[in-house]
């Protein structure tokens, strides 16, 4: 039962369940402060839609990948910081597909139902964004096999920035403010996935995917990481109309620990450069996300 257990916690990357429902929040607190209405039921809804509709997708992630996953050489590195137990579930015969399959239905199942409780037409705005997201998951993981250029990446991640979006239209319906917030994270998403790619260079090598570093090398992912990373902080110019002090304020020191992860990865341009700079673009997405929250709180 134990081993069951930690199974299915490196399967959720469970470690990190606070993250996803607090992304989802911080575009629902966005909407508040334009729109009101402010309700604990909504909050705890769009908890719940960001808790296991990201959470679907990460078991997606290992369904689609399981035979690749078999072949990676090195379990040091990424693999350990997203899981704390250090495993891959699926690839590893802990859990069975079937039952993978299973939590993903299940998961999937739960979300929809809370999304279907939502006012009209914002229910349609999740549903569909819920499926377009699993969707761009799955392009993602097939196409990044066989590329010669970073369509996988370029398209596929849209799926992360359409999910604090979709908090916003839990609320709202697609407006200029829907816009901007897009138009701010999809270059972080960008950048953070070449901070992945990098850390996780000697299982794609083997694997044979067309990931950044792949395409592009160790330096060329550094500068790719340093260009949509200013094109992310550039972005936040553009959204700072609509935005709080406090809020401000807090992506402020987001700024900070992205160019501190920056720094590290063009300084280093390795995989322990990468782990040592992934930490801070986590924290400097869930810093955005309080600032967001507080911004209409405070």
């Amino acid at each position: 039962m134990r081993e069951a257990i930690k199974a299915y916690v490196d399967l959720t990357r469970l470690h990190f369940f606070f993250v996803w429902p607090t992304l989802l929040c911080a575009g629902l607190f966005l909407a508040f402060q334009f729109y009101g209405g402010f309700s604990w039921l909504l909050v705890l809804k769009v908890a719940l839609i960001g808790f296991f509709g990201f959470e679907a997708g990460l078991v997606l992630n290992d369904i689609v990948d399981w035979k690749l996953d078999r072949k990676d050489v090195e379990f040091d590195k990424l693999t350990k910081y997203w899981r704390v137990f250090g495993k891959r579930p699926i690839s590893q015969g802990l859990i069975s597909q079937q039952r993978a399959l299973l939590l993903f239905a299940l998961f999937v199942g739960v979300a929809t139902t809370l999304v279907l409780t939502l006012s009209f037409p914002q229910s349609m705005y999740l549903f569909g964004i819920m499926v377009t997201c699993y969707c761009l998951e799955v392009f993602y993981q097939i196409k990044k096999r066989a590329q010669s250029f970073p369509v996988a990446q370029l398209i596929g991640r849209i799926d992360f920035t359409l999910f604090p979006v979709a908090g916003y239209l839990c609320l709202a319906s697609p407006n200029v403010n829907a816009l901007l917030f897009a138009f701010f994270f999809y270059p972080l998403a960008q950048a953070h996935l070449g901070v992945n790619d990098i850390v996780d260079v000697a299982n794609d090598q083997v694997k044979d995917l067309k990931t950044i570093p792949i395409l592009y090398g160790m330096k060329g992912t550094a500068y790719w990481i340093l260009l949509f990373s200013v094109i992310h902080i550039v972005a936040a110019i553009f959204f700072f109309n609509v935005l709080s002090t406090v809020t401000i304020a807090g992506f402020a020191l987001g700024f900070v620990l992205v160019s501190i992860g920056n720094y590290r990865i063009l300084k280093g341009k390795s995989a322990d450069a990468g782990i040592k700079a992934l930490p801070m673009f986590h924290v400097a997405m869930l810093i955005y996300a309080i600032s967001l929250i507080l911004g209409y709180v405070i």
